[in-house]
């Protein structure tokens, strides 16, 4: 038919034969049925690739940063290289080696950008001999000549004019120096300064002062290792009886080099070669390392000396012992770097895993619908895969991109691989449950599981036992695996064990509650002994996520926290107590201090002591070189005691019996105490030359005023010691415990015994070696020490790295015990609406709720503890902390309950505060809405 008439005939319907057919889009139809669950697994996709992908982008961003923390606090002089040479030819030869120098660094090693310093300086000091001159003890101050390049940008001119050349060969030196120098030492514009004839017998040398600077900045790395430019140095000279005296350097223009080689025998052109720390990478170290070596002393130092025309040039560097020692604390902190994020990747996998679980327990009447009607297994997998990309690879892909721009690092490829790979598991998860319900029940599911658990088991025992045979990876193997994998396969052995007896303890609780009035508690206990709900529910999956996160948390709380009760030890040991004085020959530490500082606020016991090792042992044998302590026994013994090293009674050491002659009584060690044998008596010969007769009164194996416990040694009492010989009473230690103050105990120093010994105004104040002390005291205290010890960049960014990680495993673990909750609140909300119509009253059914779901939470906790608890004790004996403390110390790892206890209490806590705020939510409900007609829940 044609025309108009063709245009009215009637379209057949949709169900009529031949009628066009046209699905609904798969993938929107089940978004828009669902937006909340697929916005949910949107986020969980988000979060979980963003974590995966970010953490190991920290991993190398806290190991570079840290490297460089360690390698910039050590300062200037310590990352640089040196080159010397004989001094020839002028400065714009030295320019030129410079240059050179610069040049060839490699390309890991880079010059920092303006640091590279050089010059020449003379070989050694000349004695001043200028009346009128500071001189401490009588000694003529010492004076070396210096030409650094870039003096005028890094001072400025004071007084007088800038150095040139000497105006002939017998004219003086012109030079410069800077206010500090020339106030300490009493040098004024325009001074000649005369020299001594040296022990060469070269001629007297003259230098005239003709400007005064003052430096820009005295902190300046500039003047780092240029030997006392803008500071006066006060040195000792060698011998038994040390006597002061300054040291200064003379500041000469590049035209008067030709003085500097005449000044001192030796006279040398120098380069110093700062390395640009912040370009050094942790992934690198061993590169560097032989780039360094060649530079030092391999082909690319042949090669300089060679472009240079210096044969003898001679290149040296601290960097490499540093470079040693950073990569053994990193290879020592790896472990605990590594256990964290190993823990937050197993629960982030169980949460994932749970994600799917209950995804697809929730669609499992869709599934089998579909199933029933026909549809094939390939093309339901592909229509979940369908919706995996929009809620999972998109998701995915923007968390992974976000990663690598929040958190650059020069390293991709682990990122990329983890996020990846977190990324196919969140897609894959759901398909592959899906697909089983097309396969075949098969029975036996509880002998698959009990195999399935025994070789977990078998796992873990084969993990720890090597572990604990072989110890850590040696050092250079990089993380340990089988050290970061046994606490994780501990916690998920103790998550299976509990998931097997769980429901026996709940049940055991259960049938005591029904002793008791009310039915509220047995029916909660028995719900949650069985699940909670009715059908199969993946329980055990939140209680392993868990309890990695607890078991993680606890074992790396239990290392930082034994890392940081060794330390302090260590410092202790160190010091010798909490506090110590240490005073130069000749000053002898009074009684007047001793009181002033046993009044100090936190002092428990203090002791002066008179310590020395010239003292001999002698025996039928000839002579024993021994340490002698001469201190108060009552104050001693309490100081060792506190200590915990060479603890002894007082009462050993306690008055002398008998008439002048008879023997002091002594401790001895008890390796002089094999030598000597028991009971004997032996005379001391002192320092000065006199004897003492002494009797063994006891052994001891150490003593806090010596650090180490194999060596020889005798500690006397000092009232019988001192009578007999009175030299014994010049004290040169004081020793205290306590919390003691260092800052008030170095003025008390200053005060007390410095000023006692006329060194106040000797040696000023501005002469001190920066730690505060006057030069030649040592004043210290074992928190400081232990402080000093703990400010380790690569420690600090492994901890914060593990609590980091920690945390989110704790947020992960949440988030799985509310995913089971919130599946099954529609069950549980439906059961408390029907029990709301037999009278139950809204408080006691949030009780109900509670005791449904808090046990689980509780008892994972608990077990999380105990198995961390278990993780310290079969796993701490294959740990050396030395490192990680600083100081060497016995290995393995002490169990403690406190650092198991605040992680487990807060994860606890905050696992506990997400069960109740959504038993919250879910017992506001209405009943209404859950008894409605047809309701087949």
């Amino acid at each position: 038919m044609t025309g108009p008439a063709a245009t009215t005939a009637p379209r057949p319907t949709g169900t009529a034969p031949g009628t066009g057919h046209r699905p609904a889009p798969w993938v929107r139809t089940r978004l828009r049925a669902t937006p909340l669950a697929a916005l949910l697994t949107a986020v969980l996709a988000l979060g979980t690739v963003f974590l995966a992908t970010a953490f190991p982008r920290v991993i190398d961003r806290a190991a570079d940063q840290g490297l460089r923390d360690f390698l910039r606090d050590r300062g200037t002089v310590a990352t640089s290289m040196y080159a010397s040479a004989a001094l020839v030819g002028g400065a714009k030869t030295l320019d030129d080696d410079a240059a050179v120098l610069a040049a060839h660094v490699g390309p890991t090693l880079a010059v920092a950008p303006g640091g590279l310093v050089y010059g020449a300086r003379s070989g050694k000091s000349r004695s001043l001999t200028n009346p009128g001159l500071a001189r401490p003890e009588a000694v003529d101050p010492e004076m070396g000549l210096l030409y650094v390049q870039g003096l005028r940008e890094h001072t400025t001119l004071a007084e007088g004019r800038w150095p040139d050349a000497p105006k002939g060969a017998s004219a003086p030196v012109p030079i410069a120096l800077v206010r500090d120098v020339a106030t300490t030492v009493g040098i004024h514009l325009g001074d000649v300064l005369n020299t001594a004839e040296t022990l060469q017998g070269e001629e007297p040398r003259k230098a005239e002062v003709v400007g005064i600077l003052n430096a820009t900045d005295r902190n300046d790395p500039y003047w780092a290792d240029l030997s006392c430019p803008v500071q006066a140095c006060l040195d000792f000279t060698r011998g038994k009886q040390p006597f002061a005296y300054w040291r200064l350097t003379g500041l000469v223009d590049g035209s008067a080099l030709d003085a500097v080689q005449t000044w001192q025998t030796g006279a040398q052109d120098f380069w110093r070669i700062p390395v640009d720390v912040d370009r050094l990478r942790a992934d690198r170290l061993g590169r560097t390392d032989r780039e360094l070596a060649a530079y030092l002393t391999g082909n690319t130092a042949n090669q300089l000396a060679n472009a240079t025309s210096r044969p003898g040039l001679q290149i040296t560097s601290p960097l490499p012992d540093l470079l040693d020692k950073a990569t053994a604390r990193q290879q020592a902190t790896a472990p605990l770097a590594a256990i964290g994020p190993a823990g937050l990747a197993g629960v982030g996998l169980v949460v994932l895993g749970l994600a799917a679980a209950l995804a697809g327990d929730r669609r499992a009447v869709e599934l089998r619908l579909l199933q029933a009607r026909g549809g094939s297994r390939t093309g339901v997998v592909g229509r979940l895969l369908g919706e995996g990309v929009v809620t999972v690879l998109l998701p995915a892909a923007l968390a992974g991109v976000l990663a690598l721009w929040l958190l650059p690092s020069p390293r991709w490829a682990g990122a990329v691989l983890a996020g990846t790979a977190v990324a196919l598991f969140s897609l894959l998860a759901l398909p592959v449950r899906a697909a089983r319900l097309w396969s075949r029940p098969r029975a036996g599911s509880s002998r698959r599981r009990l195999a399935g658990e025994l070789t977990v088991l078998a796992l873990t025992v084969a993990a720890v036992a090597e572990v604990r045979r072989r110890g850590v990876a040696p050092t250079g193997a990089g993380v340990d695996p089988l050290l970061v994998a046994a606490p994780l396969l501990l916690a998920l052995t103790g998550g299976l064990l509990l998931a097997r007896l769980q429901p026996l303890l709940l049940g055991a609780f259960a049938r005591v509650a029904t002793r008791r009035p009310g039915a509220i508690g047995f029916l909660g206990l028995a719900r949650a002994a069985r699940g909670g709900t009715e059908g199969e529910r993946p329980s055990v999956l939140p209680l392993i996520a868990l309890l990695l996160a607890v078991t993680t948390a606890g074992f790396g709380s239990t290392v930082l926290g034994a890392v940081d009760t060794e330390r302090t030890h260590a410092a202790r040991l160190t010091i010798g107590g909490d506090a110590s004085v240490v005073v130069p020959i000749g000053v002898p530490v009074s009684e007047g201090f001793a009181e002033a500082a046993a009044k100090l606020p936190g002092v428990r016991a203090s002791a002066r002591i008179w310590a020395d090792t010239e003292v001999f042992v002698l025996d039928g044998n000839g002579a024993t070189r021994v340490f002698a302590v001469v201190a108060d026994p009552v104050a001693y013994a309490e100081i060792s005691r506190s200590l915990g090293r060479g603890a002894f009674d007082a009462a050993a050491l306690s008055g002398v019996t008998g008439g002048a002659d008879a023997p002091v009584p002594a401790l001895v060690s008890t390796a002089l105490a094999r030598k000597l044998g028991p009971g004997a008596t032996h005379r001391l010969r002192l320092p000065n030359g006199g004897e003492l007769l002494t009797s063994t009164a006891g052994t001891v194996d150490g003593t806090p005023a010596l650090q180490g416990d194999d060596r020889q040694f005798v500690v006397l009492p000092a009232g019988p010691a001192v009578a007999l010989a009175p030299e014994l009473d010049r004290s040169n230690l004081w020793l205290a415990t306590g919390s003691v103050d260092q800052d008030r105990l170095r003025s008390l120093v200053r005060e007390k015994i410095a000023t006692g010994a006329e060194r106040a105004t000797a040696f000023p104040t501005a002469a001190g070696e920066g730690n505060g002390d006057l030069p030649g005291y040592s004043v210290r205290t074992s928190a400081a020490l232990s402080a000093a010890l703990a400010a380790d960049p690569l420690q600090s960014a492994a901890a914060r790295l593990f609590w980091t990680a920690v945390l989110g495993a704790g947020t992960l673990a949440l988030l799985a015990v509310l995913l089971t909750l919130v599946r099954a609140a529609p069950e549980r909300t439906a059961l408390l609406a029907r029990l709301r119509t037999m009278g139950l009253r809204p408080r006691q059914g949030l009780t109900l709720i509670l005791i449904e779901t808090l046990p689980q939470t509780l008892v994972a906790a608990v077990g999380g503890g105990l198995v961390a608890v278990a993780a310290v004790a079969l796993l701490g004996p294959a740990f050396d902390l030395s490192i990680l403390v600083g100081a060497d110390i016995a290995p393995g790892l002490p169990v403690a309950v406190p650092p198991v206890l605040l992680p487990t209490v807060g994860l606890a806590a905050l696992v506990s505060a997400g069960v109740v705020a959504e038993a919250l939510i879910a017992g506001r409900r209405q009943i209404a809405t859950e008894l409605r007609a047809g309701d087949q829940r």
